[in-house]
């Protein structure tokens, strides 16, 4: 069971001070976290990509190619990487270096975003949205598979006689996850391929979520790829912590009150009570978390989000610090008591990681 954090990278202001960091804080802020995640004992570091304020992730290959030489062991992903909207060609150039500069200790997240004005600034549709994730990637496995391609699509310049380089490294391609929270299309995209299927079920109730995972493991069993309970699942999900629940609570409410997302619709109790955010002590977050695996059976990788809405860097460094102790520890082992036998502990990673 692989446990992690990821963020989109968003600019935010601190609500008890106003102030927000710059753009040059917020990205060195980015690269902090992903080393502290690795000195705390974490699996994964996962930034997403965006392209318009009050976000800075525009490259998420920049940032992690950073990161990489920052660091040894964790394995680097991508939180959503924009299948529709990027050239597939370029996609497969630029995490394939990343794959080598990493040693291996990569794998990406395809999605589709949540900006929608993004598709006109990159020359497309929103209305061709799932047909460009469908047509994208076809295309991205090719060119990561075969030496030569020659290709023609709806929506791309043909290819004749094309090779992508860097290779993958040993001509081993990076894992994919297909992401999504609210399209079957994509689920089923994950489970013909045999690929992951990650969840980001922050915003979503159990019954959703459940249905959209159940989905893909049905699926991903009719295509052939093994037995439903042998699937590749993640999940996302958000926390803050502090010793006591209260303290927890009072301290977040604020930046939960404010936030562009959660703010001035459900109370922070109604969303806690209805979606996966958990704040409260580490044993809660130790409780919540379990409490996934009884609604969407054994997965493979867990993904905390830490920071961002105005948070103080420092106390999504102490999250970071809470998880690597005291939560992620606990969560191992039970994961592993309970995992039942044959059914993936880890997602497929590279033989070099």
């Amino acid at each position: 069971m692989q446990f992690g954090i990821f963020g989109v990278g968003d600019i935010s202001p601190d609500p008890a001070t106003g102030r927000a960091p710059t753009e040059h804080q917020r990205i060195k802020r980015m690269v902090e976290t992903a080393v502290r995640a690795e000195e705390a004992g974490l699996d994964v570091y996962a930034t997403g990509e965006h392209h318009n304020p009050p976000f800075v992730p525009s490259s998420p290959t920049t940032l992690l190619g950073f990161v990489a030489a920052r660091t040894s062991r964790i394995v680097l992903s991508t939180s959503t990487t924009l299948i529709t909207t990027n050239d597939p060609v370029k996609i497969a150039e630029d995490y394939a270096m990343l794959q080598h500069l990493a040693d291996g200790r990569l794998d990406l997240m395809l999605g589709r975003g949540n900006t929608g004005p993004v598709y006109p600034w990159f020359g497309k549709d929103i209305r061709d949205g799932i047909a460009l994730a469908v047509e994208n990637y076809a295309l991205l496995r090719r060119l990561w598979r075969e030496e030569v391609v020659d290709w023609s699509g709806k929506f791309r310049t043909p290819l004749q006689g094309f090779t992508s380089t860097p290779r993958p490294l040993d001509g081993v391609p990076p894992f994919v996850w297909h992401g999504s929270i609210r399209s079957p299309q994509i689920a089923e995209q994950a489970a013909y391929y045999g690929d992951g299927f990650f969840h980001n079920n922050i915003f979503w109730p159990p019954e959703h979520t459940r249905r959209m995972i159940a989905l893909y493991r049905e699926r991903f069993e009719h295509h052939g790829h093994g037995p439903a309970e042998k699937a590749i699942v993640g999940l996302g999900g958000q926390v803050f912590m502090r010793r006591r629940s209260q303290d927890a609570i009072a301290e977040f409410r604020p930046y939960f009150d404010h936030s562009p997302i959660y703010g001035h619709g459900p109370s922070l109790e109604e969303t806690m009570a209805q979606t996966p955010l958990a704040v409260g002590s580490p044993q809660q977050v130790i409780d919540r978390t379990m409490r996934f695996r009884e609604d969407f059976g054994d997965y493979q990788r867990q993904l905390f989000n830490v920071d961002g809405m105005g948070l103080p860097h420092a106390a999504a460094l102490e999250q970071i610090d809470l998880l690597g102790t005291e939560v992620v520890p606990v969560l191992r082992k039970e994961f592993e008591r309970l995992r039942p036998p044959g059914v993936p502990d880890d997602p497929p990673g590279h033989p070099a990681e």
